[in-house]
């Protein structure tokens, strides 16, 4: 597992002082992702030289103000993943939607080292974004499996930063939403459940991801990250996908975990879902609630999805539940101030 050693107190203070990156040769995704009509490609240049790859859709009219919607994803995944269902189907409801490339993924550039980088670096980056792309207006944050372990951490730096009474490294949200996402304590738990009560499945999951078994095989790579009933030419689009979206891992594991748990929110001024999949292969019911009982929250679990909810058969289950959040969220009055 990846990450840096031990994070500091306030490790948002860093953020505008962070050492330049150098940008390695080595080529982006070899099959780049085909946008869908309305979407298009930025490529947003970080403080540290390196560009991050944006794939954006813009909202069809609505007669209400909705926040802007920012899409992150996991390991072995990359913007595209939300462009395929969710950014069509939010954009259509309403949301200016945007979903990021994280470094060394996708189509964003690849800094020196062997691990993209921390949950820090990888949340100043989004940070970076939203301050310099949305301005005034506070978006709603989504994170998806360890991309949702960087939302987290982009909320402890919010409230750290407020409790200092000074301004923001880290721009307000109006919401963050985290979706089957890796608890606040990491996946060591999730590893040690599964070693004691599912070893056959502790198994297939460390020689699916660990080992990048899912690249090869087509039906281990549906029983990890999607339902049973999804067709083996879609599994095999998204196989494709997956194995040339991630040229290194985002974190190292073993520091990460080492650093963990994300600190504690001083304040529960930011909305926050919690969604999880029924048939999630990689993150437990225990997982789930760990991360509910952290933002004293009651997790959704929707049935008949996988861990890749976004693109799964029925991803409109988990689009719709969202959705239905989104548009509470967006009443008068219950944004966050």
């Amino acid at each position: 597992m990846m990450a840096s050693s031990s994070l500091p107190s306030f490790p948002c203070l860093s953020y505008f002082k962070m050492p330049i990156a150098a940008l390695t040769n080595s080529p982006r995704t070899t099959i780049p992702y085909n946008l869908k009509k309305g979407q298009t490609r930025l490529l947003h240049k970080l403080p540290s030289g390196l560009k991050m790859e944006v794939i954006e859709q813009r909202k069809s009219k609505s007669e209400r103000e909705n926040p802007p919607l920012v899409f992150v994803h996991g390991s072995y995944h990359a913007a595209w993943c939300w462009a395929e269902n969710w950014l069509p189907f939010f954009s259509s409801s309403g949301f200016d939607s945007y979903a990021v490339s994280l470094l060394g993924q996708g189509e964003s550039d690849e800094p020196l080292g062997t691990v993209a980088g921390t949950l820090q670096t990888h949340a100043s980056d989004i940070a970076d974004f939203i301050e310099s792309n949305l301005g005034s207006s506070p978006p709603v944050l989504v994170g998806h499996s360890f991309g949702g372990l960087i939302v987290q951490y982009y909320l402890a730096n919010i409230v750290n930063k407020r409790s200092l009474g000074t301004e923001n490294a880290f721009p307000e949200l109006s919401g963050a939403v985290m979706v089957c996402s890796v608890p606040p304590s990491g996946n060591s738990g999730l590893v040690l459940r599964y070693l004691f009560s599912k070893p056959v499945a502790a198994f297939k999951v460390t020689l699916s991801l660990a080992a990048k078994g899912f690249q090869k095989s087509i039906p281990l790579c549906r029983e990890t990250f999607f339902s049973q009933a999804m067709d083996d030419q879609l599994v095999k689009r998204y196989q494709d996908l997956m194995s040339e979206s991630s040229r290194i891992p985002l974190f190292d594991l073993r520091k990460l975990n080492a650093s963990l748990p994300v600190p504690k929110p001083m304040e529960n001024s930011t909305k926050v879902l919690v969604l999880g999949a029924k048939d999630d292969f990689i993150v437990d019911d225990e997982g789930l609630k760990e991360t509910g009982r952290f933002y004293e929250v009651e997790p959704v679990c929707i049935k008949g999805v996988a861990h890749d909810m976004m693109l799964d058969c029925s991803w409109e289950k988990g689009a719709k539940v969202l959705l239905s959040w989104l548009c509470d969220l967006s009443k008068p009055g219950s944004l966050s101030a």
